[in-house]
């Protein structure tokens, strides 16, 4: 194994052949897409040969979760009928894998070129967020009561945007503690961290990011992003497209569409991670 990490060139082809597996793995599952697949394979690679076990093992936490539940609970009727709403339903592409793992990517490669604490919280947030929102979109769709809108809670129909309910806020929370769990546990396998931080900062600092994500991330889908109006069905949905034909646009900004929604919620939680860390951090 030290042979291995010791040879760049042999880490980068066992890196991609892994990651590939993987992502082939998930494709073959309709978890991700083919072009998924491919940008998973290049971003798990990128994952291990810039990070160690805890950038590439948080990763590979949240996919696995997030695949879980929604394999799960796709047999449910309620959630196949929340999807309907979504822009985008099924596996993952290419833009759904780069907006969930790209900005850790970016923050991984830094920690690789200026080794700092406030760069591991940051990840720490930006995965609690991804994953916490991920967790409340596949269970909150199972919950037995009607989500309220965050602003006016008002009742709304199940897979708007923009709504909550106790049970999605529940498996948020969960899912951001989730990962400062698996942080916590794969800390001591990464002989390059060594941060002299209590290990309930780190697991708090993630729950913390995560379910602060997840509220921006229902704020910003309630107020500018982009809805339309199905003119066939009436449904209202994220798509520009539904029942063959083009939706109407209700309401929000055009640009402003789930992915975008998504990147700005991670990069708000790994803004709170960082904090969170600098009030964490031993003064010297």
């Amino acid at each position: 194994m030290r042979g291995i990490l010791d040879n760049p060139l042999l880490l980068a082809v066992c890196a991609m052949l892994g990651s590939g597996l993987i992502g082939y793995a998930a494709y073959r599952k309709a978890a991700l897409t083919a072009s998924g697949a491919w940008a998973a394979a290049v971003m798990g690679a990128a994952y291990v040969m810039l990070g160690g076990p805890v950038w590439f093992g948080l990763l590979i936490a949240f996919f696995l979760s997030s695949t879980f539940w929604s394999k799960w609970k796709r047999r449910h009727r309620s959630k196949a009928k929340a999807e309907a709403k979504y822009a985008k339903s099924g596996g993952r592409d290419a833009v759904q894998v780069w907006a969930n793992g790209g900005l850790g990517l970016l923050l991984c490669a830094l920690h690789a070129l200026f080794p700092h604490p406030l760069l591991m919280f940051g990840f720490l947030g930006v995965m609690a967020a991804v994953n916490a929102d991920t967790w409340a979109t596949e269970i909150g769709a199972l919950s037995r009561s009607k989500p309220r809108m965050l602003l006016g809670w008002r009742k709304v129909e199940p897979g708007t945007s923009g709504a909550v309910t106790l049970l999605g806020t529940t498996a948020a929370a969960a899912g951001a503690l989730f990962i400062g769990i698996a942080a916590l546990l794969l800390m001591p396998l990464d002989g390059t961290i060594a941060y002299d931080i209590h290990p309930a900062a780190i697991a708090g600092a993630a729950a913390a990011a995560g379910i602060a994500g997840a509220v921006a991330d229902s704020l910003l889908g309630a107020s500018v992003q982009a809805i339309y109006r199905c003119g066939t069905c009436g449904l209202e949905t994220e798509s520009e497209m539904h029942c063959g034909t083009d939706t109407v646009r209700m309401r929000g900004a055009v640009w402003m569409n789930n992915d975008v929604v998504n990147f700005t919620a991670s990069c708000l939680a790994g803004l709170i991670g960082a904090g969170i860390g600098m009030l964490a951090m031993p003064v010297q």
